[in-house]
């Protein structure tokens, strides 16, 4: 929730992030009465032409959609549409909520009936056909493997993501940004793939695969390790929450959720080969080390032996975004970092809203950050947030 004008402006930075990042968020403005918005009347938090949209047209780029609340007759459907675009298409929405408005009454009926979240069904014709044929590349395939990433988060299919990573036993990696959406304690996991900053090994399993099911991919500049990736349009099956690749052949309108279910279903017993093994052993040149420097070889493998089972890890952009790839996360860790975005200090009110979020829900979850002392500054202001809350992540 934000002031018009000058407050929105200071949001606008996250809004965006979140845009990018396929992150919901309901933006809330507050406006001027709708009469001197009509008026062109000149005020404060203006430009000082009477243009009172040029702040929602901003907006509306990094937006999927946007509900000015200008009309009390209209106002809850306005919201319920904003609401439920937000979460099918994970993205931010924008809201005006004009000083006027605010006291007006709206007809309440709608308030018995929760707002329908589902996305709408595949054609199931379609989606069958979809289906037939990864199963028949699947089916044919010598080294298949599975490659997760941010969108499988996002879009909420990692029931389906551990299902497939269990039932089939293929080897499994994450791109950076899908850090943390596979149990990585399962025994096909084969850690982090991003192109030459790969883990060791994972890059050879990954780039010799001659068939990879990418799950819900990303492929910006830092989570392919500056485009380094080496995989094949020929050799992938792209899943997505709008439309399915089979390796040149695109099918439209196809989410990736009914799709994935089908497949695992279907798919039978697999005979994969093993995955190459990941753990948060410190090297043993680093052991052996005469040397008191502290390496990021020894540094990171050492941090994934002090996790527990549920932790909340927040990156900052840069080293800890980066240096988190050398761990192997106990079962149930979620990751949170800013990989496309990157826009520092982010992580700092990330934590903050991660350990309040811990404490709504009464879990028994550690929330820990790591952040460089640059970063730090710019959103350092949170820490008396979360003193004031009460909250008590490791910083």
């Amino acid at each position: 929730i934000t002031t018009f004008g000058v407050g929105e402006l200071s949001a606008l930075n996250a809004i965006a992030g979140s845009y990018s990042e396929y992150v919901p968020v309901v933006h809330i403005v507050g406006q001027p009465h709708t009469a001197s918005q009509r008026d062109g009347m000149l005020l404060h938090h203006t430009l000082g032409n009477g243009d009172f949209n040029v702040f929602a047209n901003m907006s509306a780029g990094i937006s999927c959609g946007v509900a000015k609340l200008n009309d009390a007759r209209e106002a809850a459907t306005y919201i319920d549409d904003a609401i439920r675009e937000c979460w099918i298409r994970s993205r931010p929405v924008y809201i005006t909520l004009p000083t006027d408005i605010v006291d007006q009454k709206v007809e309440g009926a709608r308030l018995k009936n929760p707002i329908d979240l589902t996305r709408p069904p595949n054609d199931p014709e379609k989606e069958d056909y979809v289906v037939d044929v990864v199963l028949r590349y699947l089916k044919n395939a010598k080294k298949p493997v599975i490659l997760v990433d941010a969108c499988a988060i996002r879009h909420r299919v990692l029931d389906e993501v551990q299902d497939l990573v269990a039932a089939s036993g293929l080897p499994t990696f994450v791109a950076p940004m899908g850090k943390g959406a596979v149990d990585e304690t399962q025994p096909n996991f084969g850690g982090v793939y991003a192109g030459d900053g790969s883990n060791p090994g994972v890059r050879e399993v990954v780039e010799s695969s001659d068939l990879i099911l990418s799950i819900g991919a990303i492929k910006s500049d830092f989570n392919t390790a500056g485009f380094t990736y080496r995989i094949g349009q020929l050799n992938t099956i792209d899943f997505h929450s709008t439309f399915v690749r089979v390796r040149y052949s695109e099918y439209p309108n196809i989410n990736m959720k009914g799709v994935l279910r089908k497949v695992i279903q279907r798919m039978g017993k697999l005979n994969p080969d093993p995955a190459p093994p990941v753990s948060n052993t410190v090297p043993n040149e680093e052991r052996n080390s005469s040397q008191t420097i502290i390496t990021h070889d020894w540094l990171w493998p050492t941090v994934g032996q002090w996790l527990q089972e549920n932790d909340i890890i927040i990156t900052e952009t840069g080293t800890a975004n980066f240096g988190v790839w050398q761990t192997r996360f106990p079962k149930g860790v979620t990751a949170i970092s800013q990989v496309l975005w990157g826009s520092i200090g982010y992580s700092v009110g990330a934590c903050q809203g991660a350990a309040l979020a811990v404490k709504d829900q009464g879990k028994d979850r550690r929330t820990i950050l790591f952040v460089g002392d640059g970063s730090l500054q710019f959103t350092v202001q949170e820490i008396s947030t979360m003193l004031r809350r009460g909250l008590t992540p490791i910083m």
